[in-house]
């Protein structure tokens, strides 16, 4: 290849780099002050609620309010998430400016009150409202636009977690199940990087995790086998319960929300509803660990996902109280995100089955927080990623096999409806290209309802 034909496809790349860096530095820049904005406000509204804890008992109230903003002036914003993933998808209807605003007040509201809930969801929707707005200025034809949205989903995510390349990964990974769209690789990772650098320059720190150093005792038939290739097979059992823990999660948020909405015909009552049930399970469990992000805590001994990293810092049960808490939430209206409520439900699994396997606590808390959030959102290579972006390299192995293992025993199922399948999990699988969560989501219901009819059927039958 001569000279004059390397500097022909050189420049052309050149410019299209500067083209994309010029465009997509404003949405980060934006992107990242408003989730710094957002961080600042989530941590405020938490330390107000842990010296008031009578505000839980307005949760019911602030989901009625949350309920009237969406109804009055939310318009399309509701789909959140999806109705990003749907417009990178099929361009074409638009993301609201009102979006960003409105997330951002509804899950402050939602954390105020005791919601449980994350924040990736608000951040992942700031990006994507404020892109689609930078977009229409720039008057971008589809397919540039389907870039630049998925450069916002990149930059709100590794702005709000402190994980650029993460954050990177994860938006090109997330939309289609199998397949990463790397045409939009560079913007995703400028984006990703400006907007963490833009959270931290306004003095954000974000929670940091450790894990204990410790040393693989050796088992049986030691002399044969490494004890590393215990501690994997240790790994791969766990990473089948993240699976499906994964898996518990996405069909149980679904389910709940399906079931409130065929129930209720007056629909401001479901989030009033919502609101009482966590109120009165709060009773129940007599603690408010399962309240909120469950990041951090003011009372002495409560589970918190810094705390799981120990031995003792999680109660046997406490990840499916906070399945049933945040699923609740959600399911029922309330804002916010799945993905910290996955961390906390990973790590605290993590910390019950390293006593169950005899496995080191930190390093099992450590793959539960990023498996569980693997297999809920199908995206095991940038959660892979994300193991090394916070607990650092060394253990890369087992990040990987964790992520894709939970990967693969979630299932066709995911908290994004709106995620296409273009690889089944499955060889053979009736699954098309274009087949979405939501229609497997659908085909599931109508199989259990069959499976339930006709079990009924039987049932009648024997007594008869």
């Amino acid at each position: 290849m001569t000279a004059r034909n390397i500097a022909s496809e050189q420049f052309p790349i050149l410019k299209n780099l500067v083209r994309w860096t010029v465009m997509v530095i404003p949405v980060a820049i934006v992107t990242g002050s408003m989730v710094a904005l957002f961080l600042w406000l989530l941590h405020s509204v938490t330390d107000i609620r842990f010296n008031n804890p009578y505000l839980l008992f307005f949760l019911p109230l602030a989901g009625l309010l949350i309920h009237i903003i969406y109804k009055g002036i939310g318009q399309s914003s509701e789909k959140g998430n999806n109705l990003i993933i749907d417009e990178i998808h099929s361009p074409g209807g638009g993301i609201p400016k009102r979006m960003a605003p409105i997330v951002l007040l509804s899950t402050v509201l939602t954390h105020l009150f005791g919601g449980s809930a994350g924040r990736e969801g608000t951040a992942v929707q700031i990006g994507g409202s404020i892109a689609q707005m930078f977009g229409s200025w720039f008057k971008l034809q589809k397919k540039d636009m389907t870039i630049l949205l998925t450069a916002g989903v990149a930059a709100g995510f590794g702005a709000v977690f402190g994980t650029p390349l993460t954050g990177a990964i994860f938006a090109m990974e997330v939309l289609t199940i199998g397949r990463i769209q790397y045409d939009a690789l560079l913007p995703c990772l400028i984006a990703s990087i400006a907007g963490d650098a833009t959270v931290s320059a306004w003095g954000i720190h974000h929670t940091t995790y450790h894990i204990d150093v410790f040393h693989s005792a050796p088992g049986l038939f030691s002399s044969y086998l490494s004890p590393d290739f215990y501690l994997l097979l240790k790994v791969i059992i766990a990473a089948i319960a993240f699976g499906l823990s994964s898996y518990l999660f996405s069909i149980l948020v679904y389910g709940i929300k399906n079931f409130f909405v065929s129930r209720f015909t007056i629909k401001w009552l479901i989030p009033v509803t919502g609101g009482l049930i966590i109120i009165g399970l709060t009773y129940v469990t007599g603690k408010p660990d399962y309240l909120g992000l469950g990041v951090d805590s003011q009372y002495a001994g409560a589970v918190t996902i810094p705390s799981a990293f120990k031995a003792g810092g999680a109660d046997t049960w406490s990840w499916l109280w906070k399945t049933l808490y945040t699923c609740l939430t959600l399911g029922t209206g309330f804002k916010g995100g799945e993905v910290t409520p996955l961390f906390y439900i990973g790590a605290t699994l993590g910390n019950t089955l390293s006593i169950l396997l005899d496995a080191p606590v930190g390093l099992f808390a450590a793959l539960g927080f990023i498996a569980v959030f693997a297999g809920a959102t199908n995206t095991p290579l940038a959660c892979t990623i994300m193991g090394v972006e916070l607990f650092g390299s060394e253990y890369i192995i087992f990040f990987a096999t964790a992520c894709f293992v939970a990967y693969f025993f979630s299932g066709h199922s995911g908290i994004y409806s709106s995620q296409r399948i273009a690889v089944p999990k499955i060889l053979n699988s009736r699954f098309s290209e274009e087949t979405s969560l939501s229609e497997s989501n659908q085909r599931r219901g109508r199989r259990m309802r069959w499976k339930l009819a006709k079990y009924i059927v039987a049932l009648k039958n024997r007594r008869g």
